[in-house]
């Protein structure tokens, strides 16, 4: 007979399953559908009043999911919890499927290439900001996991709001490639169309050689003389931004 202690499932799961590190994570996660078989926390009605506060949407299947357990039994399951006291494992979607939504076309928003990124933190933020711009996707060159759990904290969860995946360059989604480097067109006088797929270079060394030969539009973004560069997350935002605004405002699901 299956466990039904949170704690064994746990157990259980944990080499399988996607870490989601905190209230904001797991909030977020459930509110895209992201599967959750536990959710463990130290002090549940904390945790409902907080979501009664930031996010009602969300109270009536927290309180359905989240079990309570002792600070240090949960402790001892999480690296590093979360100040909120709360942590869940949920299924990571299904590759094919993610290669699916950004494989289709035609597309109604750009993707975004991270080309060979090295900081998991960064990766995890520019996840965040594709899925509050509503890009199709997020996929990495290189050897970094974007569903390494440092990269899904970063996220908040919102993995599960948009399509993540490691390639090859040569297995990049088909579109028009714009890849941004200090020494393309300034992108304030291109139109970035929706089928684009963005590319950044890594936050050490640029584009590397193999994404640059398959690029369409080297494209750069308005920076002051002797300011060598933004912050990896800083330069997705403004392609984005600037992508998103001559497109009138979508009406909020």
């Amino acid at each position: 007979m299956e466990s039904t202690d949170p704690v064994r499932v746990w157990h259980g799961l944990a080499d399988t399953s996607v870490l989601l590190d905190g209230f904001h994570a797991l909030k977020h996660a459930l509110r895209f559908g992201a599967s959750i078989p536990v959710a463990l926390t130290s002090d549940k009605a904390a945790v409902l009043a907080l979501a009664q506060d930031l996010a009602p949407d969300v109270s009536d299947a927290l309180d359905a999911l989240l079990a309570e357990t002792d600070d240090a039994t949960l402790r001892a399951l999480v690296p590093r919890l979360h100040p909120t006291a709360v942590a869940a494992l949920a299924v990571r979607p299904s590759r094919a499927a993610n290669l699916r939504a950004l494989e289709h076309t035609p597309r109604s928003a750009p993707v975004v290439v991270l080309d060979d990124p090295r900081n998991l933190g960064n990766a995890g933020a520019v996840i965040r900001l594709a899925a509050g711009f509503g890009a199709t996707g997020v996929v990495t060159t290189g050897t970094l996991d974007p569903w390494h759990p440092t990269v899904v904290r970063g996220g908040a969860g919102l993995h599960f709001a948009t399509a993540v995946e490691r390639v090859d360059v040569e297995e990049l989604p088909k579109g028009p490639l714009f890849a941004l480097d200090a020494e393309g067109e300034d992108i304030r006088g291109i139109e970035v169309p929706d089928g684009a797929v963005l590319a950044f270079g890594s936050e050490r060394s640029g584009l590397s050689a193999e994404l640059r030969a398959r690029t369409d539009h080297l494209v750069s973004l308005p920076m002051r003389p002797q300011v060598s560069s933004y912050n990896l997350a800083t330069s997705v935002a403004m392609a984005l931004f600037h992508w998103s605004s001559g497109r009138p405002p979508k009406a909020q699901a």
